[in-house]
């Protein structure tokens, strides 16, 4: 299969449109037409409403039969690409699997899938082993379980729910190539291995982006690659990991871009968007917003050793962190670190349009910013409804991150599509996804507060497009030229006030 270069969609089933066939609706409709190439499905497998909305399976090759069936996932592949979660990491405790293990001890044929303290460390651990193990949250990785008749540590790298699988094991090899057969027979495009920088546990090491779990990844991906299925990789990590992740792997996300954007577009100054522009790794999905937080640590200095320097220096974090906040009026403080469950060291939780305060067209400037980014740009389905900050739903279940995972009604939805910065925003969409100057190399520059960024076709390179964003004033413009018919079509498009009047939008932007 071939991965189209198309704007994607990320979203939840349930909450964007109620179940998968409610899904395909929304992406085939009208006023999506053109827009998306395809979409990341966010967890639907059974259940999908567990303790980390869909990242504990139970059971990771059924799809929930409240959202539908691998059918309706067969039927989205039909029109577009198809992205699903591969949870290499960890199951739920409440898997058959696990359960029998928690009842039967060693005695389970299923005992050696999980991982134990023990497992890793047979013959004991020093403080400087345990200290040495990246964590993304605080505490040791382990809880204390009785498995048959003995209580043991077991890896529990994000949550006690979730039990972490010894990937070298034969079980554990079999489970994971099990889901990879099920995902590759419904016509999926590409996985995304979530969590995968701790899927592979090393004695005397961070347990975390170790030579051990490149080689795991590498394997694996031989493995998807044969049944046509390309890999993406999850990993929050220091900038200089992500360059060497992205030399060996298909995909690899962007995650310093959605930082970045926010500091040039808050202070006016490019110079550390641009630097990364110079080196990050083009073959990246580039996102600005996803089902988690704003992430810190892909900008900041390495975890590992303090003295590296990140992309933004500690203060310029911090000032970061504080102007997510201000913006959001504090909501996002309320969602964030100690202030709520899930906690995650490395994350800021806010919907992207509300940590640009709702400016419709300093939000539109960073869309186009990630556009004339080189990779595969998603969208994540908040953000494509220019949703704000969910305080209702984070005050019901106290999780941080639910402040960005709205639940969609149908009316709601209607009228997020009538809004000039959604209609403007999907116009953005149609535009990346039918200029042709966008499989071709990027040329950036900086003068002053003015960003500019031009992509040149590599097939056809009457085609290009430029992209100028004065990021002081949050100001920008497009220009372009498209082949079409026997000649090249010109044009020049401010998005202030965009997309009215729609006479002067040409048809691949309005959907037309």
């Amino acid at each position: 299969m071939t991965l189209r270069n198309h704007v994607q969609l990320i979203a939840y089933a349930d909450r964007l449109g109620g179940d998968l066939p409610g899904l395909a609706e929304i992406l085939r409709s009208r006023e999506l037409e053109g827009a998306f190439g395809g979409v990341h499905i966010l967890p639907f497998f059974t259940p999908f409403d567990g303790a980390d909305a869909g990242f504990d399976p139970v059971d990771h090759t059924a799809v929930d039969p409240r959202l539908g069936s691998w059918d309706d996932v067969r039927d989205i592949a039909t029109s577009h690409d198809v992205v699903v979660d591969l949870i290499v990491n960890h199951v739920s405790a409440d898997s058959v699997a696990f359960q029998d293990v928690k009842e039967k001890g060693e005695e389970s044929p299923s005992y050696p899938m999980f991982l134990t303290m023990s497992t890793v460390f047979p013959d004991g651990a020093t403080e400087e082993d345990l200290t040495r193990i990246y964590r993304p949250r605080p505490g040791l990785p382990f809880t204390a379980m009785k498995l048959g008749e003995r209580l043991r540590y077991v890896w529990t790298t994000f949550t006690p729910q979730q039990v972490d699988i010894d990937v070298r094991s034969d079980q554990g090899k079999a489970y994971l190539t099990s889901i990879l057969d099920a995902v590759a027979s419904a016509g999926v495009t590409l996985i995304r291995l979530d969590a995968v920088g701790y899927a592979v546990k090393t004695p005397g090491t961070s347990s975390f982006m170790t030579p051990d779990t490149f080689g795991f990844i590498e394997g694996f991906t031989a493995q998807a690659r044969q049944r046509g299925v390309d890999v993406l990789v999850e990993v929050h990590s220091y900038f200089k990991q992500q360059i060497e992740i992205g030399r060996s792997v298909d995909l690899v996300y962007d995650f310093a871009l959605p930082p970045l954007v926010l500091h040039a577009l808050y202070t006016g100054d490019g110079a550390a968007l641009v630097r990364w522009m110079d080196v990050r790794p083009p073959n990246a999905v580039t996102v600005l917003d996803t089902h988690d937080g704003i992430g810190v640590i892909d900008v900041g200095p390495d975890q590992g050793a303090p003295d590296r320097p990140g992309l933004l220096t500690p203060a310029q974090i911090d000032e970061l962190v504080e102007g997510i906040h201000t913006h959001t009026n504090g909501t996002s403080a309320r969602a964030t670190g100690a202030a709520a469950s899930n906690l995650d060291l490395y994350q800021v939780n806010s919907t992207f349009y509300d940590a640009l305060g709702r400016d419709d067209e300093r939000y539109l400037a960073a869309r186009a910013i990630q556009f004339f980014t080189p990779g595969i740009p998603q969208v994540y389905y908040v953000g494509a409804l220019a949703g704000d900050n969910d305080v209702e739903l984070l005050a019901r279940t106290g999780v941080g991150r639910d402040i960005n995972r709205h639940h969609f009604t149908e009316a709601e939805i209607t009228d997020a599509l009538e809004r000039p910065v959604v209609q403007a925003l999907l116009g953005l969409c149609r535009f990346r996804n039918h200029v042709a100057a966008f499989d071709g190399e990027l040329d950036v520059s900086l003068e002053g507060a003015e960003l500019t960024m031009h992509r040149r076709g590599k097939e056809d390179a009457r085609s290009h497009a430029t992209l100028r964003v004065d990021l002081s004033s949050g100001e920008s413009e497009l220009e372009w030229a498209q082949p079409d018919g026997g000649g090249v079509r010109h044009g020049l498009l401010s998005m202030a006030g965009w997309p009215e009047p729609v006479r002067d939008v040409p048809p691949l932007l309005t959907g037309g």
